[in-house]
């Protein structure tokens, strides 16, 4: 069985941060691997604003590089949009790994919004990226209120594979002020560089390891996204 980490997102772009929280998450859960889910598009985000799917497949795969994680897009063979969907699908398919989802604070403070949010963390573990000193906010999020009697210490982390369902860990990582806002601010035209990447390459999904380059030439989608 191996220990893998879930971090769900749209990678718009993927950076440093996601990376930094990442191997952070691994060294204190003792993960074997962590897997980026790069979303097809997130139901709670707008659509304005949002890179199409080989930018942002192609800028997370350059903040994963030589780090124990897979960058894919089983979401989109999956045809979900919903993380309880992804959840279900993904413990049927890969029977022998154990999953564990990982999620900042910022996330924690909508969870409440999920869909079957309860049946999420009884169908995985959850862990909860908190900054220092930022613990209170993510305790006093809405859906806190039904989770908090399953908080897991944070110094047994390393123990969550044998916790009993459902199970929270709060993990207070150093923080990394790198911000895909701020990318996009510096840099609005930062996806036509990944889409070029994306495409002058023979890409594979770092799980299933199907293609995903050349599906489409690189000027016609330029011309979408424009």
């Amino acid at each position: 069985m191996r220990s893998t980490g879930l971090l769900g997102g749209s990678f718009n772009p993927g950076h440093r941060g996601h990376r930094h929280v990442s191997l952070h998450a691994v060294e204190k859960l003792g993960l074997d691997e962590i897997w980026w889910l790069v979303s097809p598009g997130n139901p709670l985000k707008a659509r304005k604003g949002m890179a199409p799917f080989e930018a942002r497949f192609a800028s997370a795969r350059g903040a994963a590089r030589f780090g124990p994680i897979k960058v894919t897009g089983v979401e989109r063979e999956l045809g979900t949009r919903y993380t309880i969907d992804t959840l279900r699908a993904l413990v049927r398919r890969y029977p022998r790994r154990r999953f564990l989802w990982l999620m900042g604070a910022d996330n924690l403070a909508e969870f409440h919004r999920w869909r079957e949010w309860r049946e999420i963390a009884r169908i995985v573990p959850i862990a909860v990226v908190t900054r220092p000193g930022y613990h209170g906010g993510a305790l006093t999020a809405p859906a806190m209120g039904w989770l908090r009697r399953f908080v897991r210490p944070a110094a047994e982390a390393r123990n969550w594979t044998r916790w009993r369902l459902p199970a929270l860990v709060l993990l207070c990582v150093p923080p990394d002020r790198t911000s895909a806002t701020a990318i996009r601010a510096a840099n609005p035209r930062w996806h036509e560089t990944a889409m070029k990447s994306f495409y002058s390459q023979a890409i594979r999904d770092g799980v299933t390891r199907k293609p995903l380059s050349g599906r489409r030439p690189f000027a016609r989608t330029r011309t979408r996204s424009a």
